[in-house]
Parts: structure tokens; C-alpha cells; sequence
């Protein structure tokens, strides 16, 4: 071999090297980028951020290597797409229409709902949800008389906050978010008793009002205010059928993602 063609060679096996050197990843350069960025959105100070689209458990290294959070503040928030709610609630017996026995009202007193739903997560704003409910009420002054009421119901909330927030590769809960629902449901009424009411009812509308407080990623508190409308029964013992009667609970209940 000439000296001249070794020289080329040796040339060009050296700019292979440098050509390879310059293009191989830069661990420090990537971890600037990635405090740069927690930096711009304000990060760098919350507790919970993941880096969504790092590469699994290097872009967690990165973030707890250059000090940016601690290892226990990182949590991989991953939005869900289903959840199932139970609780129960109070009834309101100033906002409920009276019971009627023997041509007098009684007020609701010491009435109480327990409650279970099944809901999908459409969008970060908007839900779906299945609703079942079991109502006891009573009455104030009037003993040994009570009324129960099963319910099943379709219902569409919207957020008015954004459950989560997403920033580049950042993606934050809100801990605290509030709601409006409205949908529609059926039922069957029994007042107990000689004379009670009883049969099937329609409940439409139904409205709620609440706020959501999310305690873990997974686990949340929802408080709201319910009111149902309901047409075709009555409401009380020795009572013609139908008409209309609005009845008004406060609800509390925990709801756990999946």
C-alpha cells in the first residue's frame, strides 16, 4: 500500500470517529434540556410531575440525579379512563316537597341516600356515569311511617376544571376540581302503609353541583348538591297520582379511578 493511499485511509478513519464521537448522545446535554424545561413551566417546584414521554426509568434518573425533585415526589400520573363512585348523603327536608297523610304535610326528617355509580372519563373535562340510588325517608311528627325509593339514572358531568394539565412532558392532576351534572332516571316509590303511594316514577330532571378532591392519583372525595324532580305518583299516603315533587340531598361519596 502508497504512503498516499494509507494517508487517505487514516484520514477518513478519523473523521468517521469524530463524526461518531459528535453524534453520540450527550447525557449531560440531555439533562440540561430536561431542567430547562421544568424550569419554563414552573415545575421544577410541584410535587406531582412525571415526565410522561422520557424514556421510562432513565427520564426518572435524570430528573432525581441533577437534583430537580426527590426520588418520593415523582409520580407517574397516567389519566384513566373508567371509575366507581359509592357514598350516600342526607336529605334536605327544607328543600323537599312535603308528604301529605290524612290531608296534612310533613316534612322530611332524618331521610338518608345511599348511592353507587359507574362512570367513563370522555374527555379532561366531560364524564359520563350510570347511577344507582336507595332512598328512606321519614317524617317529623309523624311516627311509624316511612317511604323507601330506588332510582337508576344516566347522568353527563362537566368538569370545570381541567382534571389534568399537560406540558410537554410534564403531566400534572388537579387536586381540587369542580362540577355540573344533568340527566334523567327512573324508579319506583313504596310509601309503606295503608294508602301509600307507590309505583313507578320518572325523574327528569336530575342536577348536581359539587366539587372533586382528589386525595391520591387514584382515590378522590366528590361532595355535591342533588336535586331530582319527580312526575307521576305522588308523594305521601292517600294521595292522588301524579303531579310533580322535588326532592333535594347533599352528597358525599368516594370515587376510585381504574
Amino acid at each position: 500500500m502508497s504512503i498516499k493511499k494509507f494517508s487517505g485511509l487514516a484520514i477518513l478513519l478519523g473523521m468517521m470517529v469524530a463524526t461518531d464521537a459528535s453524534a453520540r448522545y450527550d447525557d449531560a446535554k440531555f439533562q440540561a434540556e430536561i431542567l430547562t424545561g421544568l424550569d419554563l413551566i414552573g415545575a421544577a417546584d410541584t410535587i406531582e410531575v412525571t415526565p410522561t414521554n422520557a424514556p421510562g426509568e432513565l427520564g426518572r434518573e435524570v430528573y432525581e440525579i441533577e437534583g430537580a425533585v426527590q426520588p418520593d415526589d415523582i409520580q407517574m400520573y397516567i389519566p384513566t379512563s373508567m371509575y366507581l363512585r359509592m357514598g350516600g348523603g342526607l336529605n334536605l327536608g327544607f328543600a323537599t316537597d312535603m308528604a301529605q297523610y290524612n290531608g296534612t304535610d310533613y316534612e322530611s326528617s332524618g331521610s338518608y341516600t345511599t348511592q353507587i355509580g359507574l362512570g367513563w372519563n370522555l374527555s379532561s373535562y366531560v364524564r359520563t356515569e350510570i347511577d344507582f340510588q336507595e332512598s328512606t325517608f321519614k317524617f317529623s311528627d309523624l311516627d311509624n311511617r316511612q317511604a323507601t325509593y330506588q332510582t337508576i339514572s344516566g347522568m353527563l358531568y362537566f368538569d370545570l376544571a381541567r382534571r389534568y394539565v399537560q406540558n410537554g412532558d410534564i403531566t400534572r392532576r388537579r387536586t381540587f376540581v369542580p362540577f355540573v351534572g344533568v340527566g334523567a332516571g327512573m324508579g319506583v316509590y313504596d310509601f309503606q302503609g295503608g294508602g301509600g303511594a307507590d309505583g313507578f316514577v320518572i325523574a327528569v330532571p336530575q342536577a348536581t353541583a359539587g366539587f372533586n378532591v382528589m386525595l391520591t392519583d387514584m382515590i378522590g372525595i366528590d361532595v355535591a348538591y342533588q336535586y331530582q324532580m319527580m312526575i307521576g305518583n305522588g308523594f305521601g299516603w292517600n294521595v292522588r297520582a301524579g303531579g310533580v315533587d322535588n326532592i333535594s340531598n347533599i352528597m358525599a361519596s368516594v370515587r376510585v379511578n381504574f
